[in-house]
């Protein structure tokens, strides 16, 4: 499976991972678990990049090499879980020998299509996390996931009936309910660093229009943000969620009516004036969020200080 050039690798099928994996052929053609133990003598030929065409729920124990997300590196060496939605580029460069465990699930989207899961899944974020986010599990998360994972693994080894797959897809609602409640506790955990990452964003946003970067780049941009934190726009999103009760968006417009709110009544320029500064294409499109965020215009807003 090991491959070489610039391009990544795309994997089109459950069954096609099965085959450059030397697995058997899977149970069900749009859906699998694959115990990681089993890979064991071949997972030192899944060094390079690949998209994967399914869904990847992995919950990975033992693992003795390290997992890439853009330009960096992750060393993982306990309990984690990972997520990954279709036509996401994957990097691994594992070692010679590694004493891997867990499990991995893959499910092709046609497999839920006729679901609400179908739709419901989308809104599961961590789906999108960097690999610097994954998800790391409490002795007593592990237990508690693992035994869904083996739950799933039972009904995909069993005949398959008319019940097969509204069983499976139970399971797996059930699997990332708990990843979801588990995702929230990490970020409450987590509390210090993340109250770093807000210093680091209020910084970022301080020093941005500061040095007029909106006059060249126009207003920050929620991908921006999350690049120059290192952290993926969703999961920045989430932390800001939990630790604010607003998203990255909500963040920057308030930042930039704070700036407005500045120029308004310390300067004499002109609406239009303070929009181009504040990096608004229009002025039409800053009066307007100005409005409604605080129900007056902005001249009305100035007037009040006169």
């Amino acid at each position: 499976m090991k491959k070489t050039g610039i391009a990544p690798y795309v994997i089109h099928s459950v069954s096609e991972a099965h085959r450059l994996l030397g697995l058997p052929k899977p149970e069900h053609p749009l859906v699998s678990m694959v115990d990681l133990s089993s890979l064991r003598d071949t997972c030192h030929q899944l060094v390079g990049s690949y998209v994967y065409s399914f869904y990847s729920i992995c919950i990975k124990k033992d693992f003795n090499g390290k997992l890439k997300y853009g330009q960096n590196f992750y060393d993982f060496d306990e309990g984690i879980m990972t997520f990954f939605s279709p036509g996401q580029v994957i990097s691994t460069d594992a070692a010679e020998e590694v004493a891997l465990n867990g499990w991995w699930l893959l499910i092709d989207p046609d497999f839920i299509r006729n679901y609400p899961l179908a739709k419901k899944i989308k809104e599961y974020n961590f789906f999108s996390y960097a690999v610097s986010e994954a998800l790391h599990l409490s002795e007593k998360e592990e237990v508690m996931i693992a035994g869904i994972m083996q739950n799933i693994e039972q009904e995909y080894r069993s005949a398959i009936d008319t019940f097969s797959q509204d069983v499976m897809i139970s399971h797996i609602e059930l699997l990332l309910n708990y990843a979801n409640r588990f995702y929230n506790r990490q970020f409450i955990t987590r509390k210090n660093a993340n109250t770093d990452l807000l210093v680091k964003l209020e910084d970022l946003l301080n020093e941005y229009f500061e040095k007029n970067r909106s006059l060249v780049f126009g207003l920050p941009t929620v991908q921006y943000i999350s690049e120059q934190l290192n952290v993926s726009p969703n999961y920045l999103s989430d932390v800001l969620r939990t630790q604010t009760g607003q998203s990255t968006q909500l963040h920057i417009q308030n930042k930039v009516l704070e700036k407005a709110k500045e120029i308004l009544t310390t300067t004499s320029l002109s609406v239009s004036e303070i929009a181009y500064q504040l990096g608004f294409e229009y002025p039409q499109s800053f009066n307007k969020l100005f409005k409604t965020k605080m129900k007056v215009s902005p001249l009305v807003f100035r007037n009040s200080f006169n």
